[in-house]
């Protein structure tokens, strides 16, 4: 279901114990000096909280221990349950999970790319009537495909061997998500460091296996330091990316205090733009430079950190809510889920950000209940 690449794992932080009410919905890590929790326990608390309808509990349940106890994740009720919710939601606890229709939606994805090349529709089924590795036809191949992992494996085939399939893919995957959390392959491979377990070949298989996709996941969701309050905004970010929630709430801010509209997706900056042709939000943050007491250069900094926990720290994002709480005369939100519709050619329903976060919080809700 994730549709948006997040940005690399910040450099995690010790959690300051500045407000009890942050400990559990913020902080995710534990101090080195915290004592290591003994894992059966830690098992044992995980595999109750799966529901009993799920086989292989028990492997469920030390996989996630294992993935907590390398990334010092605390095994807490709270991390425990939103880790199951996501589970719950994006595989129905499988580690490979079967998408519908998988062959039509492939097909029809090759199609696309063939058309936006201008390659013959003859050229593309002459191309899928080549024996791949396997033996099979590639066209035979792909009618068969159930889950993302041998989608992948016929994309990898295809790419490595046939011209065709280079010049589709632009020798890149289309496969972008995998495994039970529906994790970015590409947040795997670039937070692989610390990995408990040895690869088998990639880091692009391990995400396609129940311990691999359980431990990328579980990073992405629980492996930072955030200012929220809810889990449910740490859910959407889970969908949009790192801190999107944070800065769609700077974006309301910042929409508020100008009067411009703004597209309240968590993206501060527009990626690649030139100082000179800024996106929409960092051209209504320059509006407010005389208020802000600062220039275009400073504020590009600012909100270049919009992926780190320290953009809270910056005196634009200071400034920006000081005014815009001023403005209307109460303390803004900090947090809001971002407005975004997800896209995907897996998807066939219009689905948003929002969606995706609230089911996840229900589930989440209901496991602390167990």
């Amino acid at each position: 279901m994730n549709t948006r690449t997040p940005p690399a794992r910040p450099r995690r932080r010790g959690c300051l114990a500045i407000a009890a009410l942050l400990a559990l919905a913020g902080c995710a890590t534990q101090p080195p000096s915290a004592p290591v929790p003994d894992p059966v326990e830690t098992r044992a608390e995980i595999a109750r909280r799966i529901p009993a309808s799920v086989a292989d509990r028990q492997g469920w349940a030390t996989d996630i221990q294992v993935a907590f106890t390398a990334q010092r994740i605390p095994p807490n009720a709270e991390n425990i349950c939103a880790t199951l919710a996501v589970i719950e939601q994006e595989s129905g606890y499988k580690a490979d999970p079967p998408i519908a229709n998988l062959p039509h939606v492939a097909r029809a994805e090759i199609d696309r790319r063939a058309a936006a090349l201008h390659v013959p529709k003859l050229v593309v089924d002459a191309a899928l009537k080549l024996k791949s590795g396997d033996g099979r036809s590639y066209g035979d191949r792909l009618q068969h495909v159930r889950t993302e992992r041998e989608l992948s494996e016929l994309y990898e085939d295809l790419i490595d061997r046939v011209p065709m399939g280079q010049r589709l893919f632009a020798g890149k995957n289309p496969v972008q998500t995998g495994g039970a959390m529906q994790v970015g392959i590409p947040f795997a491979q670039a937070n692989a460091g610390g990995y408990p377990y040895a690869v088998d070949g990639s880091i692009r298989n391990e995400v396609f296996s129940r311990r691999g996709g359980l431990y990328f996941g579980i990073a992405h969701l629980l492996g930072y330091e955030t200012p929220y309050t809810r889990k449910v905004h740490r859910f959407a970010d889970y969908n949009a990316g790192w801190y999107a929630s944070r800065n769609a709430a700077f974006q309301d801010a910042v929409a508020k205090v100008t009067g411009i509209p703004l597209s309240l997706d968590g993206d501060l900056l527009l990626p690649g733009a030139p100082l000179d042709k800024p996106g929409r939000t960092e051209a209504a943050v320059r509006t407010l430079s005389g208020q802000l007491g600062t220039d275009d250069r400073t504020i590009r900094r600012a909100l270049a950190r919009g992926d780190r926990l320290d953009f809270n720290d910056t005196d634009l994002y200071r400034r920006v809510f000081a005014i815009a709480d001023a403005q209307a005369g109460r303390p803004l939100p900090r947090a809001l889920i971002p407005d975004i519709r997800l896209d995907s050619p897996k998807i066939t329903r219009e689905l948003t950000t929002e969606w995706f976060a609230t089911r996840v919080d229900a589930r989440y809700r209901q496991c602390l209940q167990r």
